[in-house]
């Protein structure tokens, strides 16, 4: 088989997916925007064949590309792991004829108010939403559903750009904030109380191969405001207990309803006094490492897992569940540059054998704003039998790890 993938260098895991699928038996051709001679060796290997191009954005720049490559070789599959890439290889997909995510798939799970609005159609709970184009827009919805709200961009990921808005006078301070003054559009939301969580899948012809489940504490939009907080997103290994079935149905009927095929996905959901609320979900895996996560969870390797279903249409091998895992972020007491830590060698004498991965950067190291990201600055990746020994261990590794900046 044939795969075209779309950036395998940048970011840094991308590699992992050319691994899994030179490993799964696929011939794999990369089109990436860096010069063939920034790949590594051992990325090299991995891949039968480079074309560099100037974006993989650009859909013309890359259409030219993928029909240069066909001018060669058939082209089984052409795959994009990157929120930002999924458009662009799915209009691709379609005008060259490869099988994959259509473009109506990628779009409804791109587009948040239509993505939303399919959904509603057809049962599954979702916030009230809208897409407003105007501030007059904003300003009904806010009349029609109350406060408080939440206003993000219709195409945005993470808590990038994302405000919660509390009443008028707050709406009107986003309205110019958002852009949406300017004409540029947002989603705006009812705001759902609730504990914040993911479930993740592997899919294939629209049937979960792998499926699995992270918390986040506190919810990504507390996280992503206050610097004291060292945010964790924690993977439990009771996946099978009666407690999950909800949101493992849910994310079922959500894959039948959005027509995802072969792919990972990442789904966003609330628990709260209103239930189970389906947020938002992307045809791609999970950002931040989870990934990662996972296969410390699991002692096997979820990249050839994808790879697999994408070369075989199967998975190869059971996720063990041994472990629960969880990633910590460790921010900086303030902007400027490391200056080093305290803590660490306590937390390592306690629990060095759970400690699976860690990035602590060398002093002098410039620190990123909290709005970065979980992965910003340090982190470690944990991992223990049992969940909520693992939530103690993760909780008291926030509060003795400290990292200084000056």
């Amino acid at each position: 088989m044939n795969v075209i993938f779309v950036e395998p260098s940048f970011p840094h895991n991308q590699r992992e997916f050319v691994r899994g699928l030179q490993a799964a038996g696929a011939n794999v051709i990369g089109i990436g925007e860096r010069p063939a001679e920034y790949l590594s060796d051992e990325l090299k290997h991995w891949l039968a064949d480079y074309v560099q191009i100037g974006s993989v954005v650009h859909e013309p720049s890359l259409l030219e590309a993928v029909r240069k490559v066909q001018a060669a070789v058939w082209v089984d599959r052409l795959e994009a792991t990157v929120e930002a890439h999924i458009m662009a290889a799915a209009a691709v997909r379609e005008a060259t004829g490869i099988p994959g995510t259509s473009t109506k798939t990628a779009y409804l799970c791109r587009d948040k108010p239509a993505m939303k609005e399919a959904l509603r159609r057809a049962g599954i709970p979702c916030a009230q939403s809208t897409r407003a184009t105007t501030a007059e827009d904003a300003r009904d919805f806010a009349a029609a559903t109350g406060y408080p709200l939440i206003v993000k961009p219709p195409a945005g990921a993470g808590a990038s750009d994302t405000y919660r808005v509390g009443d008028a006078a707050a709406l009107e301070q986003v309205i110019v904030e958002s852009g949406l003054a300017d004409g540029h559009a947002v989603a705006i939301e009812e705001f759902i109380e609730g504990h914040e969580g993911f479930i993740d899948t592997v899919t294939i012809d629209g049937k979960v191969g792998h499926e699995f489940i992270t918390h986040y504490y506190p919810n990504v939009l507390e996280a992503m405001r206050k610097r004291w907080i060292s945010p964790q997103m924690v993977a439990t290994n009771r996946i099978g207990e009666p407690g999950y079935e909800e949101v493992r149905e849910l994310t079922r009927k959500v894959i039948r309803v959005l027509d995802i095929g072969t792919s990972a996905t990442h789904m966003e959901w609330f628990f709260g006094p209103k239930g189970l609320k389906f947020s938002e979900i992307g045809c791609r895996p999970p950002g931040v490492g989870q990934w990662d996560v996972y296969n410390a969870a699991n002692e096997f390797d979820i990249y050839y897992e994808w790879a697999s279903a994408i070369v075989h249409g199967r998975t190869h091998t059971a996720p063990s569940r041994k472990y629960s895992a969880g990633m910590i972020a460790l921010r900086p007491e303030r902007d400027g540059h490391i200056s080093g830590y305290s803590g660490l060698d306590a937390i390592g004498r306690r629990y060095d054998d759970c400690i699976v991965a860690a990035h602590l950067p060398e002093p002098g190291t410039p620190t990123q704003p909290v709005e970065a990201g979980y992965m910003a600055n340090a982190w470690m990746r944990v991992r223990h039998p049992d969940y909520d020994e693992l939530r103690r261990i993760l909780d008291e590794i926030g509060r003795t790890v400290k990292v200084h900046a000056s």
